[in-house]
């Protein structure tokens, strides 16, 4: 059951940032989803991969990582999009502000990241503030969350496409420093979009399988 996002705004310890609430009825989780670099919640794969979340009965939470003035900053010369420690904190603020909300406090949290968003999000669910109960990286960079990979509990998902040869390798090299219970998947026939037929389907699929088996109430 899905249900009709609406508009928020997100305080992170100064700027305001915007994003997109969809709470089914009798939701027990919420997916906080990180886009990536050059992105914004407005990504139409995070979307597709949310609707599909959605449909099977979990909340999602698309928000911009950067303001409007950031995003125009970042276009010129790409100084924020790899500032991990600050984008996992904008992710950590989103996290926090989900569990203050009267209609979301009970949920438990996953993170969804995609491509260097998969980094902020591996980093937020180091972060024992956070209490992030399951991560799902698309296309991820996990290797740019350093440290944290180390200190991540949370059930992880890698899910990398196997001609996207670069990053495949920099995510096997990470799976093997995780420590948490961890997955590897690779979809055949993949580049690092998911733009073939039927990629992003098993992207949204995968995802949705890995928090359905462990996100529950906080």
């Amino acid at each position: 059951m899905s249900a009709a996002p609406r508009p928020i705004q997100i305080p992170a310890g100064g700027p305001s940032l915007g994003g997109d609430l969809a709470l089914p009825a009798g939701a027990t989780g919420v997916v906080v989803f990180a886009h990536g670099s050059g992105s914004s919640r407005h990504s139409p794969r995070n979307q597709f991969v949310a609707r599909t979340i959605q449909a099977s009965g979990a909340a999602t939470l698309l928000f911009d990582l950067l303001t409007p003035a950031e995003e125009r900053a970042d276009a010129f010369d790409g100084h924020l999009r790899f500032d991990i420690g600050l984008l996992g904190e904008r992710l950590a603020c989103a996290v926090r502000w989900v569990r203050e909300q009267p209609e979301t406090r009970g949920l438990g949290i996953g993170c969804f990241g995609a491509s260097t968003g998969a980094a902020a999000a591996l980093v937020a669910a180091a972060d024992p503030r956070c209490a992030v109960q399951a991560v799902v990286s698309r296309g991820g960079r996990p290797d740019l969350a350093g440290a944290a990979l180390e200190r991540i509990t949370a059930p992880t998902l890698l899910i990398v496409g196997a001609h996207d040869d670069f990053v495949l390798q920099l995510n096997r090299e990470a799976c093997a420093r995780l420590r948490c219970p961890k997955e590897l998947a690779v979809v055949p026939g993949a580049t690092h979009l998911f733009e073939e037929p039927g990629a992003l389907d098993q992207v949204a699929s995968l995802a949705t399988g890995w928090f359905r088996r462990h996100l529950g109430p906080a």
